[in-house]
């Protein structure tokens, strides 16, 4: 994606931005109002333009993103101009200042089918992306509680209070975490150098399943912390980011056991969970150009983004008047999606719009199902088990805890997953369960076979009654038993000729160590950088 976006505000993080896109060969403009400011960034990155003109991005063609670091009153008015200029766009926390533009722009990048993203960095945080995934593997247990520090001396602001400016960060990583928002927010502050802007507020959240969450923030500590703390039932974890990387994340597996009615903690020593170090904004940066690339969803789009505003606007509204607040995005009587009478939902289930289930399905705790999917007849999903948007379940199908869907996948008649690798009936095994992911757009024919532990490649496509007993190219044409590859599919489902170019669609490809790649995108990955 060579010299294909724009980075609008080159201040206190936009400069961060800029570094990033440029070092990954994808910065092709900086706008700002300040003279000086772009001049600096000339000198610092030959080559790159500069305009003071935000309109200089959407005039130009080659220019097919926008990266969005002005202040927060104005991400709305910018954001939208570069949706209706065919831009793709990454906006800094929080995509709004209000609902109802947020949504607006949601509804608007979807439409124009562009990519929309929100700069929520801790998302993009090996020891987070880790923590989060041991959650939802199960190892921490039921989640009890979630608390958060957040806390430094400065970077005091004007235009926003503490809780605009550094709790977005954390409310975002909690949702994440409990799969769910929140049913009731309070929240209290303190106002010591401004009488109407806070300098210090606790946020407390209230969720459906009982757990609970708290966050502080403030910028009037006498040191920096950045600490998240979540309690589960069986093990406890400490994200501490001002740790070195060898400690940054770490495991409790504290307990509590009963003697009578008095309960006494065993303390257990903690665990450090290794982490490959990485920079976070450059795998935030990366993630957003690869999505543009691939037209894949954002971890953090547009309904992630409202999911985090909703709560601000209540902890701003309690804030405001001192009562507790419930949240909007909690409420289930807004349910935009259809369940038959015979089918069992559980709690702590999140259903996407759209979704229709069908006759005896049973979806288990923890279980989050996205937009506009279909499960079919005597379908059971979870425990804690993740299915993307317009994913097709048919029936008789179970997806066990340790399954993954990414969008798009087609699971066929009573095709089966496992999530044991050699299960005896008389042997508890719950502890080695294996996961297995199945990626963009994959289908996975009738009475077909995943045994656990494996990743299936995006837009594969598995015969009726095959057996996977290993990962799985992209695009590969798998049959029999062991599945072993005979052919290659293209993304809309027909199969390829030896030239790897689909007579149905037009679309051409290219192997790649991964399977195949679309020719373009390919050619657009090798150019050289600037």
């Amino acid at each position: 994606m060579k010299n294909a976006l724009a980075v609008i505000g080159g201040g206190h993080w936009g400069k961060n931005l800029i570094r990033n896109f440029h070092a990954l060969g994808a910065l092709g403009l900086v706008c700002d109002k300040n003279t000086e400011t772009l001049v600096a960034h000339a000198a610092q990155y030959p080559g790159v333009e500069t305009s003071t003109a935000f309109s200089a991005a959407l005039k130009r063609p080659d220019i097919r993103a926008v990266a969005i670091a002005t202040p927060a009153e104005t991400h709305w008015a910018i954001a939208q101009e570069a949706l209706l200029a065919g831009k793709h766009v990454f906006v800094e926390k929080p995509l709004s200042l209000d609902l109802g533009q947020a949504q607006e722009l949601t509804n608007l990048a979807r439409e124009r089918g562009l990519t929309l993203m929100v700069g929520h960095l801790l998302q993009y945080h090996p020891a987070f992306i880790r923590l989060l995934a041991l959650v939802r593997e199960g190892d921490l247990g039921r989640i009890d509680y979630i608390y958060s520090h957040r806390l430094n001396l400065g970077q005091i602001r004007r235009e926003e209070n503490i809780l605009w400016s550094f709790a977005p960060h954390d409310i975002s990583m909690i949702l994440s975490l409990m799969g769910a928002e929140p049913e009731e927010v309070s929240c209290r502050g303190g106002f010591f150098l401004h009488k109407k802007i806070a300098d210090v507020t606790v946020t407390n959240l209230s969720f459906p399943s009982g757990a609970q969450a708290h966050i502080f923030v403030s910028w009037l500590h006498p040191f920096k912390e950045q600490k998240l703390v979540v309690v589960g039932e069986r093990k406890m974890a400490v994200f501490d980011d001002g740790q070195d990387w060898d400690t940054k994340l770490m495991l409790y597996p504290h307990s509590i056991r009963w003697e009578g009615e008095k309960p006494v903690p065993n303390r257990a020593e903690g665990v450090p969970v290794a982490l490959e170090p990485s920079e976070p904004l450059r795998a935030e940066c990366e993630h957003f150009l690869e999505c543009v690339i691939k037209g894949e969803t954002p971890r953090t789009d547009g309904p992630e983004g409202l999911r985090v505003l909703r709560v601000l606007k209540a902890a701003q509204t309690s804030l405001d008047t001192g009562t507790s607040t419930p949240c909007a995005g909690a409420a289930p009587a807004i349910q935009n999606w259809s369940a038959h009478q015979s089918a069992i939902i559980d709690h702590n289930v999140t259903i996407g719009a759209g979704t229709k289930i069908w006759h005896f399905a049973h979806l288990l705790p923890g279980t989050r199902l996205g937009e506009n999917c279909t499960v079919g007849q005597n379908v059971v999903i979870g425990p804690d088990v993740t299915v993307g948007k317009g994913c097709k379940v048919q029936n008789n199908v179970s997806l066990y805890k340790g399954v993954t869907l990414e969008d798009d996948v087609f699971c066929g008649p009573s095709m089966v997953f496992t999530n044991v690798f050699n299960p005896r009936a008389h042997i508890s095994r719950k502890e080695e369960f294996r996961p297995t992911l199945v990626m963009r757009g994959a289908t996975l024919g009738a009475n077909s076979t995943v045994v656990c532990g494996v990743t299936i490649g995006r837009y594969a496509f598995v015969g009726a009654g095959a057996v996977i007993t290993r990962d799985i190219p992209d695009h590969a044409l798998i049959m029999g038993n062991p599945g072993r590859r005979t052919g290659w599919m293209c993304r809309c489902g027909e199969k390829l000729g030896p030239d790897l170019h689909c007579q149905v669609c037009g679309d051409a490809y290219v192997q790649a160590p991964s399977g195949l790649r679309l020719k373009q995108n390919a050619e657009q990955k090798d150019q050289p950088k600037s």
